[in-house]
């Protein structure tokens, strides 16, 4: 594979991840609801404002994803919230997402797609902010 080629397999993994994020973020916020999600979480043994979180860290995280910008950072900030649903939801329910409670072959998987993407980057078509000045100094 060359780096054209890498590119391309970069943005193909960041906007997939944008999309399960995005998608789990509004099945929290129009399923479950807020209050429903906060509730499920209490019954983890999980603060129930954490709930609140990490539906604004999906939803931001899969926005800031989707468009490119600091992919690395914002994957890496997302860490948290997939080893959460690994370790706490899913991690006692066996290994096959089909398993009653859905099993953490998915969230490991998604884990594991994560350090991927920050090996790879950004990819193609990102945002990336113009540079306003030159940072070499003159004499």
């Amino acid at each position: 594979m060359d780096n054209k080629q890498a590119l391309y397999a970069g943005t193909l993994l960041r906007i997939s991840l944008a999309v399960m994020f995005l998608s789990h973020a509004w099945l929290k916020i129009a399923v479950f609801t807020p209050a429903g999600t906060a509730q499920f979480f209490s019954s983890l043994g999980l603060p129930g404002a954490l709930a609140y979180l990490t539906i604004a860290a999906e939803l931001l995280g899969g926005i800031a994803l989707l468009l490119g910008v600091k992919t690395r950072v914002v994957t890496a900030g997302l860490l948290p919230v997939l080893l959460g649903a690994l370790f706490f939801a899913h991690a006692g329910n066996g290994w096959s997402f089909s398993n009653q409670g859905g099993g953490w072959e998915y969230p490991l998987f998604l884990v594991m797609a994560s350090f991927a993407q920050i090996l790879l980057g950004d990819g193609a078509y990102t945002l990336k902010p113009k540079v306003l000045y030159n940072n070499t100094a003159s004499a």
